[in-house]
């Protein structure tokens, strides 16, 4: 811990970061994009998947073009999409622990919105230990990694990035917190999307 002392600002993406990436959570949500998709277009599932991929290319998530595109209201989409089995997640009381004994103040940064976030740290056993989230509607809909909402984390909570740590699954979106000055780390999981196993320049651990 010597190389992280200076840390008192601890910030944590949620999905595949505070649970594992094989958890049968993420699936759910994704097939459900499918079917919102699919109702709202009239269109078959594969025509719904192509769109649904293309809209994350070019606005970084699903949800902010289909509010550009298609005038989704972007509180009925997050309450359709994540109307998941959070059953299928397990407490982790060690985790709990490890996270309650860091020194300082933590806060959950999320694409998702609150009210699936604080379902999902209930099922882990992680509630309680957040000050704070910075969800998807904070962010004004400009999802990780645009900087912008970067740095309206920090201006809301008074962060000094020089003194804070990121954890995240998706590795480019760590780029932007270093770019500001934090501290990163990586959750790499070797068989996912971005699993190549080699480290940019802009991770530390």
């Amino acid at each position: 811990m010597a190389a992280l002392s200076h840390i008192d600002h601890w910030i944590f993406d949620l999905d595949n970061t505070l649970y594992p990436a094989h958890s049968a959570l993420f699936p759910q949500i994704d097939r459900r994009m499918g079917l919102y998709i699919q109702r709202l277009l009239n269109v078959d599932p594969i025509e719904a998947h192509r769109i649904q991929k293309e809209l994350y290319h070019s606005h970084g998530m699903t949800l902010p073009g289909l509010m550009a595109l298609h005038n989704v209201d972007p509180h009925d989409f997050l309450a359709n999409v994540h109307d998941v089995d959070i059953d299928v997640l397990r407490p982790h009381p060690e985790l709990g622990d490890l996270i309650a004994r860091l020194p300082g103040r933590k806060y959950i940064f999320t694409n998702a919105d609150a009210p699936y976030a604080r379902r999902v740290l209930t099922a882990r056993g992680l509630d309680g230990l957040f000050e704070d989230m910075f969800d998807i509607h904070q962010m004004q809909h400009r999802p990780k990694p645009d900087l912008r909402s970067y740095h309206s984390l920090c201006e809301r909570h008074a962060i000094d990035p020089a003194r804070a740590i990121f954890f995240e699954d998706s590795v480019h979106n760590l780029q932007p917190a270093k770019t500001l000055g934090m501290t990163t780390a990586w959750i790499n999981h070797s068989d996912d999307h971005e699993g190549s196993g080699e480290c940019p320049e802009f991770v530390d651990h």
